[in-house]
């Protein structure tokens, strides 16, 4: 009885690591796709113009307080004391206006990040789902994204879902050379 039991054991740990090592593994590159899909490259293109402009307003306040600061410097010897001081705090007043601005703007939960996730969460998470999709219509386990610095070695490209992903998503893929995420040539 304890024989057949220790060889039950046995066999059933056998099965199980075969079965871990027999999981499909496939990889996708996110970057590829997303810059696939025409509402993505929208999205970031006025995402960028919101930066620039944005930036554009920043760099104005900036040389708004130098030449306020530069006037002040050439007008500091005639001042007195107290008017010294009150222009010294009108020009801090507004540094730290622009810098408050500035991280308003672009801070890690500033308007710009904000305005990035409702552009293009809606498109990230499709994507997503066609990865779910996609990865379960080919029965794979796990599936890496190369896009985020994922270390890979070596990859065979028969397991590159990138276009099963585009395809799922109805997009057609713009011209790249050879097709496919271009694996080889990144890296």
């Amino acid at each position: 009885m304890f024989i057949n039991k220790s060889i039950l054991i046995f066999v059933s740990f056998f099965f199980l690591e075969t079965a871990i090592f027999a999981q499909k593994i496939g990889y996708v590159d996110t970057e590829f796709i997303l810059n696939q899909i025409p509402e993505y490259k929208a999205a970031k293109a006025e995402t960028d113009k919101i930066a620039v402009d944005w930036q554009k307003e920043i760099e104005a306040k900036y040389s708004e307080i130098n030449k306020l600061n530069e006037i002040y410097q050439v007008e500091k010897i005639l001042l007195t004391d107290e008017l010294c001081k009150k222009r010294e705090k009108i020009i801090e007043d507004k540094k730290n206006d622009v810098k408050t601005l500035e991280q308003q703007r672009f801070g890690t939960e500033g308007d710009l990040f904000k305005k990035r996730m409702e552009l293009m969460k809606p498109i990230q998470d499709k994507v997503y789902n066609a990865v779910k999709s996609v990865a379960e219509k080919s029965k794979l386990a796990i599936v890496f994204d190369r896009a985020n610095d994922l270390l890979l070695l070596h990859v065979n490209p028969k397991y590159d879902k990138s276009e099963e992903v585009l395809a799922f998503l109805g997009v057609s893929k713009t011209k790249f050379g050879n097709g496919g995420s271009n694996f080889h040539k990144k890296r």
